[in-house]
């Protein structure tokens, strides 16, 4: 296939050079123009294509390339190529100095930065007259002499021909290169390139850098091609044309820019009688290419030709020999000392105290909120702490940086898969292993080299992926994608593994298999420290358990010496159950069922979430919904209100049926989610989030709303304030104002005391009563499960998306199955 295409691409180059000398001069000057364009497009590709970063300024670049070469050759005395070498050095320093800054925003933001630049470029031409003769421009500029007989648009071309083959070789070099998949990496995912130790930083200037120098050299070019240049030539619709060159051809491809490069530079001609109407086609053009084909003419071109290949030779991978081991060595000891950090004037987390010793695993466990992925983030260095330090052996690690970490020795896996999409399976843990020492530009050899990609297949191997690994990462199923991303943590070696939530989703079977792979790792010497739901889990593999409440350490122990220490079930469970369920009357008469749910089936993917849930809630009644994080609680939440569509089962409201419905259907037949972290509207008002409640039926709405305001006289207080503005316990409250405004027949309470300190939390359950005692129906999951049952009628104990435990309040508060359900079984 290599071969086939460097016969393409003599044959296009020697055919655009026998063109260029039997042409007349004026075509000879277009197919230099269109091999301009080419150069600026490939320089783009590397920056669009491989790092996604989106520049409309490139004009200014170019023009800068050629008024260097026509300032310098006019004015200054300087040939030819000591001007083109110079205009293409400063337009790359001037890309460097733009990245910089630049490239620290991103999307519309960075699109607006480069914008600017190309306007200052324009104008400083026009106002710096002196040197670049302002409006009028600087005429006379020629090319160096190559042959005597060649005129100047020859000789142009055949440099910019020159031109597009090296930079196209040196495309394909970088591509596919170390360089070029930590690019792509970078545009998949900052978060986890860091993880393995790359600086996003630096590779992104990198790659602006040299899209900046290709756009000055092709300048270079333009300068003696129209033997003249003006301030009007470099305008911003020219930038314009440029990205639109990557994105009709295909970015990240490398015959793109060629095609982009022959549509742009060619339609203008053949539209020349309808110069006024160019711009409507041009965007009409674009509109079309990405609706039709979204990876440009060249991506295309690949589907459908793939689809008629007859036949594809299988990849063939190389056996792995033997069984791997992780590299037996003396791992440092990671440690937490008085850790804090401070989010808004809220300690996230305060003084905490752990060692993540090697050869164990430690599992930081504690209720929602207990700050344990924000401990997570602060070893890894995802977040600064505010105070205390992070020492890894001898070396300190506090502010380092989380690409300065990864290189230290601590790799991260993530709640959600952060595997690079458009690398393949054993190049994302190839990648990996050079802890972000990319090497020469163009190196390839560490990356791609036999010793690399052996090792890429035994750590996937020891990881117990079986697929193949030569497919695309974003194919995987989620187990793989665990696995894949287990296997590129350990690609870089560390003293230390951290994993959020490594267990989410996945089947018991698969969780079995990940207890055993996380037991091994350990057992190689590297230090596991680990947060997960999954009590069952946590509790069979742990050496170790840190317990996290409210951000600060309540314990330390053997998972036995932890599942009996009585603080620790009171940060699970919530305050004494016995003394709180006394106090309240559960002896109300049950109305009719009004809400019911038979066998209900949910989830994200192929494995469900939801395991056969079945429960009814009666007219008047409060029920609860406990158990621990990953129970399936939430998930069930969305799925009766309409946000997730179950898989099988039946779900009713007063006998209208619920699967299959809209969320906003679902309101009007009165069931009202008021969701997990409140998502108010934080640039309304209060009083505009509370009259919102009331869109579907705003009769009596003001009335409704001064209702709201005596059931919660703190918002009163603080009615015209923006919502965003307001404390945690206040926006719970909106929340639950907003909910009521759509009078529900059965309002669904997802975690309302989530975050709020206690005084609050007195508050808000006490406005909750309130709404029990007007036999308000109510489905409450909430992670203070002695609160919740104080107020609850019956309750529905969850654990692995089942009902293990179902009764009254009292009953539940004396049954073993609740504490079981949020610490793990005993044993």
């Amino acid at each position: 296939m290599k071969l086939k295409s460097l016969a393409v691409g003599a044959v296009i180059a020697a055919l655009t050079l026998m063109l260029a000398f039997t042409l007349n001069s004026y075509y000879v000057f277009v197919l230099a123009n269109i091999a301009l364009i080419a150069i600026v497009g490939i320089g783009l590709n590397v920056l669009l294509g491989l790092t996604g970063q989106v520049s409309f300024g490139h004009v200014g670049f170019y023009a800068v390339g050629a008024y260097t070469v026509a300032i310098l050759t006019t004015k200054a005395g300087w040939d030819f190529w000591s001007a083109w070498a110079a205009g293409t050095v400063l337009a790359a320093a001037l890309g460097t100095v733009l990245a910089l800054p630049a490239l620290r925003v991103k999307g519309p933001y960075l699109a607006m930065v480069t914008i600017a630049f190309s306007f200052i470029v324009q104008h400083a031409i026009v106002e710096m007259s002196d040197l670049t003769g302002g409006q009028s421009g600087i005429m006379g500029i020629m090319p160096p002499l190559l042959v005597a007989s060649w005129g100047p648009e020859q000789t142009v071309t055949v440099l910019a021909v020159a031109a597009v083959v090296v930079l196209l070789i040196g495309y394909h070099l970088l591509s596919r290169g170390t360089w070029g998949a930590a690019m792509r990496a970078v545009n998949d995912s900052e978060t986890a390139a860091q993880s393995i130790g790359l600086n996003p930083l630096v590779i992104k200037v990198i790659a602006f850098t040299l899209s900046a120098a290709t756009a000055g050299l092709a300048g270079g070019l333009f300068a003696p091609l129209s033997s003249f240049v003006t301030a009007e030539t470099f305008s911003f619709m020219q930038s314009i044309l440029f990205v639109l060159v990557v994105i009709v051809g295909g970015a990240g491809t490398i015959a793109g820019p060629l095609v982009g490069a022959l549509i742009v530079g060619v339609l203008p001609e053949l539209l020349a009688s309808l110069e006024s109407y160019r711009l409507l086609f041009f965007g009409a053009m674009l509109l079309l290419v990405l609706w039709v084909a979204p990876d440009g003419l060249v991506g295309l071109w690949r589907q459908v030709y793939g689809k008629f290949q007859t036949s594809i030779e299988p990849v063939r991978e190389k056996a792995v020999q033997g069984s791997l081991t992780l590299p037996r060595r003396a791992r440092a000891v990671l440690a937490a000392h008085d850790l804090g950090i401070t989010f808004g004037g809220v300690r996230a987390v305060s003084e905490l105290e752990m060692r993540v010793p090697n050869g164990a695993v430690t599992s930081l466990i504690g209720p929602n909120g207990a700050g344990k992925t924000t401990a997570l983030n602060m070893l890894s260095g995802f977040y600064r702490p505010s105070d205390g330090k992070v020492i890894l052996g001898n070396d300190a690690l506090t502010g380092l940086s989380a690409f300065r970490i990864a290189r230290k020795g601590v790799a991260r896996t993530y709640q959600t898969s952060q595997l690079f999409g458009t690398l393949s399976v054993e190049d994302n843990v190839a990648l990996a292993m050079s802890r972000g020492r990319l090497g020469g530009l163009f190196a390839a050899r560490r990356f791609r080299g036999d010793a690399a990609r052996q090792r890429a297949r035994a750590l996937l191997a020891f990881c117990g992926y079986q697929g193949s690994s030569q497919i695309s990462a974003a194919a995987l199923a989620h187990v793989d994608r665990r696995l894949v991303e287990i296997a590129r943590a350990l690609a870089t070696d560390p003293d230390v593994l951290l994993l959020d939530e490594p267990a989410a989703g996945l089947s018991r079977e698969d969780k079995d298999q990940l207890a055993a792979l996380l037991r091994r790792i350990a057992e190689s010497g590297v230090g596991v420290a680990l947060v997960e739901h999954d009590m069952a889990l946590v509790m069979s593999i742990s050496d170790q358990l840190v317990v996290l409440d409210a951000g600060k350490r309540l314990a330390v122990g053997t998972p036995a010496e932890v599942q009996n220490d009585p603080a620790v079930k009171q940060a699970y469970l919530g305050e004494s159950l016995d003394a709180r369920v006394s106090e309240s009357d559960h002896s109300r008469t049950p109305g009719p069922e009004l809400l019911g749910v038979d066998r209900l089936v949910a989830g994200y993917g192929a494995e469900p979430v939801l395991h056969g849930i079945s429960l009814q809630v009666r007219a008047g009644e409060m029920v609860a919904l406990l158990g621990a994080n990953g129970a399936g609680k939430s998930t069930l939440m969305r799925t009766l209100a309409g946000l997730h569509h179950s898989q099988s089962g039946a779900m009713h409201i007063d006998g209208h049926q619920l699967e299959g419905r809209a969320a906003e259907d679902i309101v009007g037949l009165g069931l009202v989610l008021v969701p997990e972290g409140r998502q108010v509207f934080p640039e309304l008002s209060v009083l505009d989030n509370i009259r919102l409640g009331a869109f579907l039926d705003p009769t009596d709405r003001e009335a409704r709303v001064e209702t709201m305001l005596q059931r919660f006289p703190r918002l009163r207080e603080r009615l015209h304030q923006r919502a965003g503005l307001l404390s945690g316990g206040e926006q719970q409250m909106l929340a639950v104002a907003r909910g009521l405004m759509s009078r529900p027949r059965v309002l669904l309470l997802d975690e309302p005391s989530l975050g709020l300190a206690p005084k609050i939390i007195a508050e808000l359950f006490a406005a909750l009563d309130r709404l029990r005692d007007e036999n308000m129906t109510i489905l409450l999951v909430d992670q203070m499960a002695g609160l919740a049952l104080a107020l609850a009628d019956r309750a529905y104990v969850m654990e692995s998306g089942r009902v293990v435990a179902q009764g009254t309040a009292e009953e539940i508060a004396a049954n073993d199955e609740l504490a079981e359900a949020y610490l793990g079984g005993h044993g």
